[in-house]
Formats: structure tokens, sequence, C-alpha cells
């Protein structure tokens, strides 16, 4: 009887222990993004895009160990920005973050990480500086940056034959940054700017500024800003009778623009990095799980890129542990990634090359690419002349 007892309690020690190390240890990674204000669409779209990538892992039997993605708003805004990435980067329990939409904010907080050691992935600011600005080995980005994006809008759009521009563009690092590049490009080779326009991202009334575009009768005016302060800027152009090709830059290209104008978005022209999501290696399915998680909100023009930078932390995570610095050397080392928005190699600065730029018009309410258009075709013409 002693024995049987003996050998029963040996057994049921075996079992618990291997109950107990069945059960994996949850790694927190951060996102962040504008969850609300004028651009929380985009902000939803990334997150859901994000927690899509943690919960396919977490069903999964596969893998080390199992995700919570701790999601913060920075509100698009700078300073609020900074508050949250210094609350995520303090929790030593968070080991990476996916982070920041908004250009503006991104720059605000690259100094957060890098005093933490936080290991980041921006997943959709554009603005070059964000990486090679600093020598910072824990930003990384996987999307490009607005300099090709620009590159290829003027050259486009100077081959459609127009002329003349006036550029107005919003007076955060985003906004400057996209008027910067646009210019340098456009007149390099060989078009006019007729004037140039900085607005506040909150402005309410351009009235001021489009009475002088009027008068400067440009061919196309060139908006450099998010998607909120492009509506208004539209809408108030038809009310005074501008009948310029209206061209945005990435920041535009989202939902919330279509809905916000109704049939005043028809024959607007933007830029962004990438392909369309239907184009990208395992696009389809990324759309077809995403809309299976029932989730309020579509992906939007980057939830691609916060699937692919969560499932790179996810991945680094599992062959190194949860540890930041390990993480970090990782990702520093990164090449030929294979994710749905292709494949992912940083360079020195911590920078994905993401050369492909995508032309998109609205046509009909939706965003088309360019070459499947009847714009393309001749069909229709751009919005205004």
């Amino acid at each position: 009887m002693k024995l049987n007892w003996a050998i029963l309690t040996i057994i049921l020690l075996t079992f618990a222990y291997a109950g107990c190390s069945s059960e994996k240890d949850t790694v927190k990674i951060a996102f962040i993004g504008p969850l609300t204000g004028g651009v929380s669409a985009n902000g939803l779209g990334g997150r859901n895009s994000a927690q899509l990538a943690v919960s396919l892992h977490n069903a999964s039997s596969s893998g080390n160990y199992a995700y919570e993605l701790v999601t913060l708003d920075d509100e698009c805004k700078p300073n609020i920005g900074v508050q949250v990435a210094t609350k995520v980067a303090a929790d030593k329990h968070v080991i990476a973050g996916v982070t920041h939409y908004c250009s503006a904010v991104a720059m605000g907080t690259v100094d957060v990480y890098h005093k933490f050691g936080l290991p980041v992935i921006v997943w959709g600011a554009v603005l070059p500086e964000i990486t090679y600005g600093n020598d910072y080995k824990e930003v990384h980005r996987v999307n490009g940056t607005m300099i090709n994006q620009n590159e290829v809008a003027a050259e486009f759009m100077l081959d459609k034959g127009y002329k003349t521009w006036v550029i107005i563009h919003d007076t955060t690092d985003y906004g400057k940054g996209h008027n910067r590049y646009f210019s340098k490009y456009l007149v390099a080779k060989g078009g006019r700017i007729l004037g140039t326009f900085g607005v506040s991202a909150d402005q309410q009334d351009f009235n001021a500024e489009l009475t002088k575009v009027k008068e400067l009768n440009p061919d196309v005016i060139y908006f450099g800003g998010l998607a909120p302060t492009g509506v208004r800027l539209r809408s108030q152009m038809e009310k005074l009778g501008i009948d310029a090709v209206f061209q945005g830059t990435s920041g535009i290209v989202s939902d919330a623009f279509i809905e916000g104008l109704g049939p005043l978005s028809e024959g607007v022209i933007a830029f962004r990095e990438g392909a369309p999501v239907e184009n990208l290696p395992g696009g389809e399915g990324f759309i077809a799980k995403y809309n299976q998680q029932g989730f309020g909100e579509p992906p939007e023009a980057y939830g691609a890129f916060a699937f692919a930078a969560t499932q790179l932390i996810i991945d680094t995570i599992e062959k190194v542990g949860p540890d930041r610095k390990a993480v970090m050397q990782a990702l520093n080392a990164t090449r030929n990634y294979d994710s749905i928005v292709g494949s992912i190699s940083f360079d020195d600065n911590g920078q994905n090359t993401v050369a492909l730029i995508t032309r998109y018009v609205i046509q009909d309410g939706k965003w088309v690419v360019w070459e499947q258009s009847e714009y393309a075709e001749g069909k229709r013409r751009l919005s205004g002349r």
C-alpha cells in the first residue's frame, strides 16, 4: 500500500508539473495610434490589424509565448504621444511597440524610446527624419517615407501636362516635410510653384488663403496634410469656385476623406507608398481574416503595415525571447523578412525600403488605383480641370 501511494504521488506530481509547464508566459506588446480625433479611422484600422496578428498567433498551438496587445491613444498630438510613449516605455513588461500614424507624434517620441531602450516599429508615419534624423537603434519603420512618394507624384503630374501649382500644407512636421520634398522634385523637373501657404492642422476657415489662390489660378492645388483638414479645404474650394485639380498625399488616403466630402471627393488624386492591400503578398488572406474578426472599422490604408510590424515583433520575440535589448538587436539585423507588405529589410537607420508608390484616384466613392480607373482611360477628368 505504501508503494502504491508513492507511485500515485509521483504520477500526480508529474501531471501537475506538465500542466504548469504547458502554461505559456504572456508577453506585452504596445500599440500606439490615434484612436480618437480627426484621423481615428486610420488609428482604429491599425489597432485592429495589430490585434489580428496577436489573435492569430495566440490561436495557434505553436510558439513559446502568448501575447497581449496594450493599446494607447496618442490622439495625433505630439504632447499626448510623448505621455503615452513614456507610459509604455517605463513599463518593463512591455517588450516592444507598434507605434504611430502621425509623423509629428512619431518625431516627438523617438527620444523616449531611445531613453528607455524600447524597440519600436513605426507603422504609418512617413516623415524621413523619424528614422534618419537620429542614430537610434530602437526605432524602426516598416512603411516607406515621403521622399519617394513626392518624387513620383511630381513626375506623374507633370507627365499629365500640368504646369503650375499652389502648395497648401499644414505647419506640422508632416506638412512641412511634404512641402519640402514635393517642391524640391517639382521644380527640379520643370514645374512652377505660384504660391505656398502654411495653415494650422485645426484651421477651419481658409477663405483668406483660397482667395489668393483663386487670383493665382493654378492648374493644381497640392495639399500636404491629413484628411480632416483636406476635407475642409476641398469643400471651401468648391464654395469659392476654384476649379484646380486637388492633389493630396498619403495623409488623405482614407475612407474618412471620402465620407467627409461625398461627391466632392470625386477626381481627387493622391499617392501612397506600397501596393494596395489586395495586391500585396498574402493581402487577400489578410483581408479575409480581418473580416472574420468582425471589427467595426476597415483596416484603412496602413493596416497591413501595422499587421506586418506586429507579426515581425512576435516572430522576433519567439526567436530571441522577451528581452528588449535582444529584440532590438534582432530587429536591426532583419533582412528579407517575408511579410504581407513584401520583403522587409532594415537599413542601418532602421528604415525598410518600400520603393513602390501607388497612384490613387477617387472614382465613384472609392479609392481606385490609377491604372485601373476610368481616369487613366481618358473617360473622366480629375477634379477641377
